[in-house]
């Protein structure tokens, strides 16, 4: 009885031992992102900094101030700000109602081609943004021409880029969600459709109710990438009218003049909150993100 109680307690103490070693790692690999993060919030609300540590002019220990955020009284920061959450919540919706749609028609369907048209995703997903500027440009320009429709979806509008960075990040979406609709039973869907409802409802009321988690964690990824967005709406747009977040930061780092970096800082933060608020909103979503059904016979 002793030699087991003995083998228990140090089975038990090897196991807070690897919880506390686990924890250790994990603290020391992320150390350095929560350092870039404490310096990011105290550079925005001081002069100048020496590692972490705010400094005055003459280099003594203070200097807190609130003139990094003078750019909340120009307008086109509310520009930038509004045409960035328009960019990254038209990729939100875009890039989701696309993804559902074929990734269930991929995962469900035996369709002629199928097997092509996920190698063709795969193979799309390779190719970089920068590889198709020069066609990409043509293409808006064309568009722009379309009666009615070319003042939205054209060159040098915010529909423009956002319907390119929706075409791009489309790949990674029907991947994606097809692996999540591949992880739900086929047996509700099927007696559904033995009850007589059609493909869309099945889809609608059964489905996709299950591969919620993996729609919400489609709709972090897409928002991230269109909110930080930075190559196609600097090509694509043309001065301040249109230009988003990234773009307005980037002018604010000049070639010639002096940069106050600290005012850099305040702005990259500022252009970090949306993206915490919107990841608060899904985090439950995103938590239950194996909750989905088990995977069935196709």
């Amino acid at each position: 009885m002793s030699v087991a109680v003995g083998d228990l307690r140090r089975r038990r103490r090897r196991a807070i031992l690897g919880g506390w070693l686990g924890y250790g790692l994990l603290g020391v690999s992320v150390l350095p992102i929560l350092v870039g993060y404490a310096w990011l919030g105290i550079a925005s609300f001081s002069r100048r900094t020496q590692g972490l540590i705010p400094t005055t002019i003459d280099g003594r220990a203070g200097g807190w101030t609130l003139d990094n955020w003078s750019f909340l009284f120009d307008g086109s920061v509310y520009r930038a700000t509004v045409n960035s959450l328009l960019m990254a919540l038209g990729m939100v919706v875009g890039v989701g109602f696309v993804s559902t749609l074929g990734g269930y028609a991929i995962s469900r369907i035996r369709f002629p081609g199928r097997k092509g048209v996920l190698s063709m995703t795969l193979l799309l997903n390779a190719f970089r943004a920068d590889m198709l500027l020069i066609a990409i440009f043509f293409v808006l320009r064309e568009l722009g021409t379309i009666p009615g429709l070319g003042r939205f979806i054209g060159f040098d509008t915010v529909g423009g880029v956002a319907l390119v960075m929706v075409s791009l990040e489309l790949p990674l979406g029907l991947w994606l969600m097809k692996g999540f609709f591949d992880s739900v039973s086929w047996d509700m869907e099927r007696a559904a459709l033995i009850d007589g409802a059609s493909r869309f409802r099945a889809w609608w009321e059964i489905v996709l109710p299950q591969v919620t988690p993996g729609l919400a964690a489609l709709s972090v990824f897409t928002f991230i990438s269109g909110w930080n967005a930075y190559l196609i709406p600097f090509t694509y747009t043309v001065g301040t009218g249109v230009s988003n977040l990234p773009v307005y930061l980037n002018e604010l780092i000049g070639e010639t003049a002096p940069t106050n970096w600290n005012q850099v800082a305040a702005v990259g933060l500022f252009q970090l909150l949306p993206i915490l608020a919107f990841y608060l909103v899904m985090q439950e979503k995103l938590l239950n993100i194996y909750s989905g059904g088990t995977k069935g016979g196709t």
